[in-house]
């Protein structure tokens, strides 16, 4: 069975059933963040055959404009806002090249899945529904604009492109969150954090023995939605690993974990050298940390696991850290701040600030560390972009920052959110939430390249972001995509 035949298959039903077919198109072409070209020309594309008006900057970005339905022309324009990019993740054991291969849409009971990979579902649904909305010539709507972003998972940097006079909308509906009755107006803005420590390196020793110490099975997640949730992080589990390995006199040759900035590292691993004398206690001590993980981690990580096994290799073409440096980068490891940093005095139950240690890396003289830091308070960011900023100096590395980007402060007096409650309320007989995320969304860039927008953030219920584990609740879809046309009738 074809990937396509495989992708309709897996929608065969739903609704609405333009909004999941173009989510399974969408699905079939590569998109990883800053790889989003052909996203791009399919969007372009797609706006082209429905007679629209649209334009692509030299960012990538594309925005199509669609007149209002007949007697709607006197109502505000909407700007309906998407990213095009997705976080590619897969399992270890899973094939996938993302750079050509389809995602493997599979559905599981209520929800819609991937086959060991991330689902795309961020930003992938609202991508198709703003296509569903560009070609549906039925809908009840004033003059909209669509706006699709590259770039948005390592960045920010398409919105951040956006020049000032792209955008004719002064009302934004970002449909990039991911709970089902949840209206967010508000979010985190962010920073990265890297550390380059400077290593050296000696011949291995003789009748040593090689092995690689795992930390695998963990959930992973979103680094800022997923941050106050305990789950394990892979690597600082490995930096306690190797610090207990040490002790047994094992030298570290490399090491490595995650894989993106904004994702919690599930699995990491390094290669060290292990005495033959010692042998005996570094197998021991794996057993150890693997049942001393697992206690620790039993509610929120129970796939958490520790391996220690051999590996072949040329031991002439092997060579080990110098123990001065191997203790300096175990120290630095285990001395990062990872997680919630304090909670919102405002918002009850929202995180304020955050960091995650979410990539490590060996090269040929250096160990690559990278971090990322997030808050709701700018004074708070910059507080915590410091304290990681201080530890790497003090074990000896050099630091370098991304740009960063703004955050979004709650305007709950906002006209937008005042209709969205309205309508909610209308259609389910109940309120909707209002919240802000502990994650960074591109209304915090476009607020402040376009002031005075109104801006409000909402979606269907999606869990997992960021992991092979990610998934969209299935009824979640329908609810938002008849509450977003509500909202675009009622304004």
């Amino acid at each position: 069975m074809s990937s396509a035949i495989k992708a309709y298959s897996s929608i065969e039903g739903l609704e609405p059933k333009r909004l999941w077919e173009y989510f399974a198109e969408l699905s079939a072409i590569p998109r990883c963040s800053k790889h989003e070209a052909e996203a791009g020309r399919y969007v372009f594309g797609a706006a082209k055959k429905c007679g629209l008006e649209v334009l692509k900057d030299p960012k990538g970005n594309v925005v199509v404009r669609k007149k209002a339905r007949s007697g709607r022309g006197d109502a505000p324009m909407i700007a309906l806002q998407s990213h095009l990019d997705m976080v590619c993740e897969k399992n270890k054991d899973t094939v996938h090249d993302f750079s050509r291969d389809p995602v493997v849409l599979k559905r599981n009971g209520d929800f819609l899945t991937a086959d060991g990979t991330t689902l795309g579902a961020d930003n992938g649904i609202g991508v198709a529904t703003a296509l569903a909305i560009m070609e549906d010539k039925t809908l009840n709507h004033g003059p909209l604009e669509f706006v699709f972003t590259v770039d948005e998972e390592t960045g920010l940097t398409g919105a951040a492109g956006l020049r000032s006079d792209a955008l004719k909308s002064r009302i934004l509906i970002n449909l990039d969150t991911e709970d089902e009755g949840v209206l967010y107006v508000g979010c985190a803005g962010g920073c990265d954090s890297t550390g380059t420590l400077a290593v050296s390196f000696e011949p291995l020793p003789a009748e040593n023995s090689l092995h690689v110490v795992r930390v695998s099975g963990l959930r992973g997640g979103h680094s800022g939605i997923d941050i106050h949730t305990g789950r394990g992080n892979a690597i600082k589990l490995l930096g306690r690993a190797v610090a207990a390995l040490s002790g047994c006199g094992a030298r570290l040759c490399s090491l490595s974990g995650g894989s993106k900035r904004n994702a919690i590292p599930r699995e990491a691993e390094a290669h060290m050298a292990v005495p033959a004398a010692a042998a005996e206690a570094a197998v021991k001590k794996a057993a150890e940390l693997d049942k001393l993980y697992k206690s620790e981690h039993a509610a929120a990580d129970r796939g958490v696991a520790v391996t220690l096994t051999a590996f072949s290799g040329k031991k002439t073409q092997v060579r080990v850290m110098k123990k001065v440096c191997q203790a300096r980068l175990v120290n630095l490891l285990n001395a990062l701040p990872h997680g919630v940093i304090a909670m919102s005095q405002e918002i009850p139950g929202l995180v304020e600030t955050s960091t995650n240690c979410a990539r490590v890396t060996t090269k040929t003289n250096s160990v690559v560390i990278e971090t990322s830091q997030r808050s709701s308070v700018e004074s708070r960011k910059a507080e915590i972009v410091q304290a990681v900023s201080a530890v790497f100096a003090l074990a000896g590395a050099k630091v370098a920052h991304g740009d960063g980007y703004p955050g979004w402060k709650p305007d709950l007096r906002s006209p937008i959110l005042k209709i969205a409650q309205e309508t909610y309320r209308r259609l389910f007989g109940k309120e909707a939430g209002v919240k802000a995320v502990h994650a960074g969304l591109e209304c915090g860039i476009i607020g402040e390249r376009f002031p005075g927008m109104d801006m409000l953030s909402l979606g269907p219920t999606l869990e997992m972001v960021h992991s092979p584990e990610e998934r969209v609740d299935i009824d979640s879809v329908k609810k938002y995509w008849d509450f977003l046309l509500a909202i675009l009738e009622s304004v």
